[in-house]
């Protein structure tokens, strides 16, 4: 992901998701996915979690969530919510790329506004292949790009295809 951004830009950035997430709540877009008991799902360029704790009790208990971010205030509030509301199937990754995950070990990766900021688009694009499950697909959205650019960038090295376009995400498959 981009340069790590000061504490009290996160704090503001998630400041800013409260009121997105009050008017435009995370379950609206994680509909469009169609996540089931067991899953296991990472949250990449997780914030302070939104995505990763509705998520969490869209999987369930046999399911597992991991919420990866640069800013390691980003692993605290996950880790934070998760206590206080008694979700115990998340993880927490602090990274810029490298996720430590097995191969083809994820069902479904989420990808919501980040990729505009990521510094080595394909080294991510690289790893995310290689977790991803060979049925799994990886949810996209990035209000900072248009539909031309994001189906180019993300299938540009051969790594992924337009699975499906739903209203709000785009679905990419490995190919």
């Amino acid at each position: 992901m981009g340069q790590s951004q000061s504490n009290l830009d996160f704090e503001f950035m998630c400041f800013w998701y409260k009121l997105r997430d009050f008017f435009s709540p995370p379950l609206n877009i994680l509909k469009e996915v169609n996540i089931k008991p067991g899953y296991n799902i990472l949250d990449f360029g997780c914030g302070p979690g939104s995505y990763s704790i509705t998520t969490s009790r869209l999987v369930g208990e046999k399911g597992k969530i991991y919420a990866l971010d640069i800013h390691p205030l980003a692993a605290k509030k996950v880790k934070y919510t998760a206590v206080k509301e008694g979700l115990h199937n998340i993880e927490t990754i602090q990274s810029d790329c490298k996720t430590g995950l097995p191969d083809s070990s994820m069902d479904i990766i989420l990808m919501y506004d980040v990729y505009h900021d990521l510094n080595n688009k394909l080294a991510v694009l690289e790893e995310l292949h290689r977790i991803l499950k060979p049925e799994g697909f990886l949810s996209f959205n990035d209000h900072h790009m248009k539909r031309e650019y994001i189906l180019l960038e993300l299938t540009k090295e051969g790594l992924f295809k337009l699975g499906k376009e739903n209203k709000k995400t785009y679905d990419f498959v490995k190919i």
